[in-house]
């Protein structure tokens, strides 16, 4: 049995992602960073130089929030369709819009979907075209274009259709070195017709009688106009069917375009005549062999109508940005290594899906009696419970140590019994490497008022994370080098999916 995904599927798909983030039972997404010690074959594998994969497991979900630091929500306005980035350069070969690419009709690339060929551009001022002829798959040859007529023209030998102009926040939001973002012109699409002919494919052939020809289109569709269906008009030069597009007006081209057609026919024997005009044609164009004029069927609703399922925009691409603290949650004392994307988080210790912007991640401890300094990423234990922990952060200013506790390894279970032990009570907490100690506030049960004026509310010296653990579902996770943080930084971060 043979069977394939086709592309509707996909865009289905990327649709139904899309509208996830703002239709009315909307979904609640957050980018979630972690990952502050380095990896490590002994415990998550490969290296900071080498990333490991994540796995996609029950296990490697739990890790990850153990090790997250901090979520920031992304919204509707942060998302975009997107597709690969093909920029405009003079003499490089195109492909063209056809709607029968296959493996036996390949493009002139070699794709054997259309999807996956090199149909379309970017030029240096973000306009973006349809190439819906390629002069026979030769080099483009002239000016860059600038046009953004509604309809075809010609340039460069080629025949292009102005699709839409990327604007100057998509270009600050979505722009990257590999992608680029896809949204509709409401001028563009509002003058596309559905099923109108607007593409040819020529086969010269030789042996015909020079002249220009009319032709009728049979098929399903209509005449635009007052024929009874569109019009091609035939330009037959030194014998030969000249291509489509060359030069405008004097070539072989299309007179009426018509409307609705699904599927179309070219009889280079048979001539047309209008019936409200004078405009006539030879019966025949003689007695030539070889020659052939081949329809191109729109897309549904015509060229322009729809630039994300027309061009292939099965991509969806989220933007967000990390900068500085982000009100104290997104905290800059440490680096991150793992990127993750988690659907419906809830709030710490109810059912409640999380709504604020950012949320802190990690544990907190109001310390009194402080001596030393706690250094990011060393150990702490608490010997009289048994809880080992690791720091992320030392606020000195305000004796808040915040930590993470992880199930493997040396910063979370106990290396006698195996236990994960939760830091509690007015015990002292020892940091391994920097030997700073400190002892949780029991008489902290209020709210302490940060840095950027955010709070956090103690209770006897501890706070948990804003989130609870392990909720809602992680959909996307990748590691990366060590990214290092500071207050005067922002991380500019896009995570582009391929449905």
């Amino acid at each position: 049995m043979s069977a394939i995904i086709t592309e509707k599927f996909r865009q289905h798909n990327a649709g139904n992602f899309y509208e996830s983030f703002s239709e009315a039972s909307a979904n609640v997404y957050y980018l979630m960073i972690g990952k502050a010690t380095p990896f490590t074959s002994g415990t998550s594998g490969g290296t900071d130089n080498s990333p490991p994969t994540p796995a996609d497991d029950v296990s490697t979900e739990f890790y990850t929030w153990d090790s997250t630091v901090a979520l920031k929500n992304i919204t509707s306005s942060d998302v975009s369709y997107a597709l690969p980035r093909r920029d405009w350069a003079n003499s490089t070969t195109y492909d063209m819009y056809d709607d029968n690419i296959s493996s036996s009709n390949a493009a002139t690339s070699g794709a054997t979907n259309l999807y996956q060929s090199t149909f379309f551009f970017r030029t240096s001022d973000n306009r973006v075209y349809k190439v819906l002829d390629n002069n026979g798959g030769t080099a483009y040859s002239g000016i860059e274009p600038t046009s953004e007529s509604t309809t075809p023209f010609a340039l460069g030998g080629y025949v292009l259709k102005y699709m839409y102009t990327i604007t100057a926040s998509e270009q600050t939001k979505y722009l990257t070195a590999d992608f680029i973002p896809v949204s509709t012109d409401s001028t563009v699409s509002a003058a596309a017709v559905d099923g109108k002919i607007e593409s040819l494919q020529i086969t010269a052939g030789s042996g015909y009688t020079d002249g220009t020809y009319y032709a009728a289109v049979y098929g399903d569709g209509t005449s635009a106009g007052t024929s009874s269906g569109a019009i091609v008009s035939i330009v037959i030069s030194s014998g030969a069917i000249v291509s489509f597009g060359l030069t405008a007006g004097t070539d072989t081209s299309i007179h009426d375009g018509g409307t609705g057609y699904t599927f179309g026919t070219v009889n280079l024997a048979s001539g047309y005549t209008f019936s409200d005009t004078a405009l006539t044609s030879a019966s025949s164009v003689g007695s030539g062999t070889g020659g052939a004029v081949t329809v191109v069927i729109s897309p549904k609703e015509g060229h322009g109508n729809d630039a994300v399922a027309e061009l292939g925009g099965h991509y969806v691409m989220m933007r967000t940005t990390l900068t500085g603290a982000e009100g104290d949650d997104v905290l800059t004392g440490n680096d991150f290594r793992n990127i993750s994307l988690v659907i419906d988080p809830t709030t710490y210790g109810t059912s409640t899906v999380a709504s604020a912007s950012t949320h802190r991640q990690v544990y907190a401890l109001k310390l009194t009696s402080v001596s030393g300094t706690f250094t990011a990423d060393e150990k702490i234990t608490q010997t009289s419970t048994g809880a080992i922990g690791k720091v992320v952060e030392w606020d000195s200013t305000l004796s808040i140590l915040y930590y993470q506790q992880e199930r493997f390894g040396d910063f979370g279970t106990n290396s006698t019994t195996g236990a994960l032990v939760a830091f509690s009570g007015a015990n002292a907490v020892t940091g391994a490497s920097s030997s700073a100690t400190g002892t949780p506030d029991s008489t902290a049960d209020s709210a302490v008022t940060l840095t950027n004026s955010n709070t956090i509310t103690f209770t006897n010296g501890y706070a948990n994370p804003e989130l609870e653990p392990d909720s809602g579902n992680i959909i996307y996770q990748e590691n990366r080098k060590p990214i290092g943080r500071a207050t005067d930084q922002t991380e500019d971060i896009k995570l582009i999916v391929e449905f």
